[in-house]
């Protein structure tokens, strides 16, 4: 009875497992949560099997039916590849080796990743793939531009950039037709059979053995040239620098009339202001000699006309004394009215006037209490103190 119960407790656990990895594994279909995508990554999500959003480094999650999340890997894959037999235009054989990095589509290609995910997923999601494809364009592109080439084209100074220009141009044309970019193309090797080596060689010297001879007569010819331009500059520096002394004392020959002259126009101005100094100064002496004789003669105008008032006025006071004293001649009284009127007229309120006897001396009287009433002159009438 214990054994039934402990079998039927396993089987029990084995279908509850059971059901719990069915239920797992399609409960994946529906949601997932908290996925991930990195720096370097771009993230595909699906809906129903088909593209729900494209999106860029962050945290996802989404419900839904069969509903996932694809990371695509937006890092750089290098690739190399070799072909060593390569005819070229001229029907010569040789070697190339390229090499570069593949990119697949950014967040920033969205379209490329919705166009080719169908056709290209694998590409895009596996290293290996994308870089089996890329070498097999590689290949291509380097048949196509080494034999539309001599050899000399393809090898020699910057026909190895213009190659490797091609290849690249004609890569990239191939990648794109799958979502990939090809950059950083680089053509670093050349590979040549030893006859070919050897043969280049020989030409090499040849050419070098050649071209030190043309070099060397270049050099003669050089030398000599050299020579008569060394003379000839010799003779041009001479006549430079009898041409160049000539043309400074000329110039400074110029300079110096034109100095003298300036210094004669000063000279000149100096004068002409000088003179026109002396005229003013001579205008100012007449002006002021003209003004002191218009005063001179206006002071003896003033003075002939003051004397002639002065001379007026003493013949009016002379006739007025005349006409006076023939009056006094003529009135013996009108005299004693003008010297009683005198006298009177030169005593004041304050004066004191004492009326004595001939021959009798007046004596001081001031004024106080007590003292006998004084006589007043103005009024005539006796007042007290």
């Amino acid at each position: 009875m214990n054994n039934t119960k402990t079998i039927s407790r396993v089987v029990g656990g084995v279908i509850a497992l059971i059901l719990v990895v069915i239920f797992l594994s399609f409960a994946g279909q529906f949601f997932y949560i908290l996925e991930k995508v990195d720096a370097q990554e771009v993230g595909i999500q699906f809906s129903s099997g088909r593209i729900k959003k494209i999106v860029g480094p962050g945290v996802y999650s989404d419900f839904g039916l069969f509903v996932e999340m694809v990371r695509v890997s937006s890092q750089s894959i290098p690739f190399s590849v070799e072909d060593q037999e390569i005819i070229t235009k001229d029907k010569q054989r040789m070697g190339v080796v390229v090499s570069g990095d593949i990119f697949r589509p950014s967040e920033l290609d969205k379209d490329v990743l919705r166009e080719k995910w169908s056709q290209y997923r694998g590409i895009f999601t596996d290293d290996a793939i994308a870089v089996a494809r890329v070498q097999d364009f590689a290949r291509q592109a380097m048949k196509v531009c080494v034999g539309m080439r001599t050899f000399d084209d393809n090898t020699l100074g910057v026909a190895r950039d213009e190659l490797r220009a091609c290849i690249d141009s004609e890569l990239n044309d191939l990648s794109q037709a799958v979502g990939l970019t090809a950059k950083n193309v680089v053509v670093p090797e050349i590979i040549l059979s030893p006859e070919v080596q050897a043969g280049l060689d020989a030409i090499v010297q040849s050419r070098l053995a050649t071209e030190k001879a043309a070099q060397d007569e270049l050099k003669a010819k050089a030398e000599a040239a050299a020579e008569q331009a060394r003379v000839e500059g010799e003779i041009r520096v001479e006549q430079s620098r009898i041409q160049e002394t000539t043309r400074q004392q000329t110039t400074l020959a110029a300079l110096e009339q034109e100095r003298v002259k300036a210094q004669l126009e000063v000279i000149e101005a100096e004068r002409t202001n000088k003179l026109a100094q002396l005229e003013t100064e001579r205008q100012e002496i007449e002006a002021r000699k003209a003004n002191e004789i218009l005063t001179a003669q206006r002071d003896l105008e003033i003075r002939e006309l003051e004397m002639q008032a002065m001379k007026i006025k003493a013949q009016g006071d002379i006739a007025f004394q005349e006409a006076l004293a023939m009056l006094y001649a003529e009135n013996p009284e009108f005299v004693s009215v003008v010297i009683a009127q005198a006298n009177a007229s030169a005593l004041t309120q304050t004066d004191k006037v004492i009326f004595t006897l001939e021959g009798m001396v007046p004596n001081l009287v001031m004024s106080g209490p007590g003292i006998v009433p004084t006589v007043d002159t103005t009024s005539g009438v006796v007042t007290p103190e």
